[in-house]
């Protein structure tokens, strides 16, 4: 009884909170701590990125990219989350960084962060659920379940992607609980299929352990397996190979936009934000790093490129790889699954002040359902349609990691100006005098972060990224944008 009262309070306090900031409770609070947490864990998924990506730093600076370059990266990543983390235990919001960017730095900044978050998002789905058919279907689910894929294509790509992104977007529409404990789940089946791989690897080793590959520098760019073209010395190629980090600790902001589906959110969120970071980056490490330990030799590994995975479970009993490869493609499926939740509910928020076209409709929830019925279905075609780019992985990867980053570090960067005077409301979660010091280490590391993303041989990125830019200016400037454009309720201009 005493339970069940102290959750009516808490729902009470959630609303009323949510009241504060001129928005009803619309959508459904069904949403525990741990809820929170396993959204962002699952898209961060280390079994997604720290696989996917690990070419791209081994292909780098050799295994220092991944025994010091992951750590580099993480400590970025925890920085940008705990400033992020005080601000969201202040705004509990599924707006997120675009409502904090609205209130800390005026609805036109707040407007702008809005669309490279969003971009960020379903650039997201876009390369989970390409990884997914790519890497994870036709390269170890298929063969386990004895399906072909030596004939497969660009449209047998297009739709198998198409076919998972539509699978996940019923999920979230129709089956919004059952949807959130499977992502409970994969948080749970992330960290025993991630521990599993790893003594597993470790235990058929025969390989013997030479911990010096993982702080060896070692020029691969422009070697046999290598994506990355050729070019001297070692600080390039050190800085390239952040980008596993980068792609794989990211859309933390995940705890932040199921906000209005959490209990006790200003608690909650936070410590889904921070926690899901730190413990991705322990359990990703300790995997990664494994990677490079049984490998033959560091130089084959490379040579691998993307078929180092399957050599490393080729090291493995027949079923204990079949039980892997199809748990990994499961956690991954699950993985694009968060990512859809994620992306929706930030297009709905923005919906909901009239942010996007068609807002009107964009903004409705379902009567019983509580899910943002268009949201969901918009979110998940305009993934589809970012896959059908044919060199598509790599731009959607990068890309997804800058724009994400960028909408990270602007509502940070406003909260530094408005901290003590526009922002005077503090959540539960406090970093204190620390505040400041790691707002603007966030801002510098995320910053850092975004020029090395965009760095050739992804200029393409850099391209979309000023591109966005001006398109964004005209439209704020020349179209009546900043006229038409009210903003979240609670803004204060």
């Amino acid at each position: 009884m005493s339970g069940s009262k102290h959750a009516s309070t808490a729902a009470e306090q959630d609303a009323a909170e949510l009241k504060k900031m001129g928005y009803e409770q619309e959508l459904h609070r069904h949403m525990g701590g741990f809820s929170n947490f396993a959204i962002s864990f699952s898209i961060i998924c280390i079994l997604a990125g720290g696989i996917s990506a690990f070419p791209l730093a081994l292909g780098a600076a050799g295994g220092a990219s991944i025994g010091i370059g992951w750590l580099v990266g993480a400590a970025f990543a925890t920085i940008v989350a705990l400033a992020m983390a005080q601000i969201s235990s202040s705004y509990p919001t599924a707006g997120g960084l675009y409502h904090w960017g609205s209130i800390l730095g005026g609805k036109g900044y707040g407007w702008c962060t809005a669309w490279f978050n969003l971009l960020g998002l379903i650039f997201v789905v876009a390369s989970v659920n390409f990884g997914v058919y790519d890497f994870f279907f036709k390269g170890l689910a298929a063969p386990i379940m004895g399906i072909d894929v030596s004939g497969y294509g660009y449209v047998h790509q297009t739709l198998y992607i198409t076919a998972f992104t539509i699978l996940q977007a019923i999920l979230i529409y129709r089956f919004p609980k059952f949807t959130t404990k499977i992502t409970d789940l994969s948080g749970y089946l992330i960290m025993a299929i991630g521990g599993i791989l790893t003594m597993s690897l470790l235990a058929f080793n025969q390989t013997p352990l030479d911990f010096s590959r993982l702080y060896t520098f070692t020029n691969f760019t422009g070697a046999e397996g290598s994506v990355w073209p050729a070019s001297e010395g070692m600080v390039f190629p050190f800085l390239i190979g952040l980008l596993l980090a980068i792609y794989t600790i990211t859309g933390f902001d995940a705890s932040a936009h199921t906000a209005e589906e959490t209990r006790d959110a200003a608690r909650a969120v936070p410590k889904g934000i921070v926690s899901s970071v730190i413990y991705s980056a322990i359990f990703g490490y300790v995997m990664i790093c494994t990677f490079v330990l049984v490998m033959p030799d560091v130089a084959t590994g490379v040579k691998q490129g993307f078929g180092f995975f399957d050599a490393l479970l080729g090291t493995l009993p027949p079923a204990l790889k079949a039980v892997l490869g199809l748990g990994i493609f499961l956690v991954n499926f699950l993985c694009g699954l968060a990512c859809l939740t994620s992306t929706s509910r930030m297009m709905f928020a923005f919906a909901r002040d009239g942010g996007l076209p068609a807002s009107h409709v964009l903004r409705k929830v379902h009567s019983t359902l509580k899910t943002p019925v268009a949201a969901v279905w918009v979110s998940a075609v305009l993934a589809i349609v970012a896959t059908l780019y044919a060199a598509a992985f790599s731009v959607l990867a990068v890309g997804c990691a800058v724009f994400l980053y960028i909408s990270y570090i602007m509502p940070t960067a406003a909260g530094i100006l408005a901290e003590g005077k526009t922002w005077n409301h503090k959540g539960p979660f406090n970093l204190g005098t620390l505040s400041k010091p790691v707002a603007v280490l966030a801002v510098l590391g995320g910053g850092f972060l975004v020029f090395v993303g965009v760095q050739p041989p992804n200029e393409k990125v850099l391209y979309v990224t000023i591109a966005m830019l001006i398109v964004m200016g005209l439209f704020w400037y020349v179209f009546g944008e900043s006229k038409r454009f009210k903003g979240p309720p609670a803004i204060k201009e």
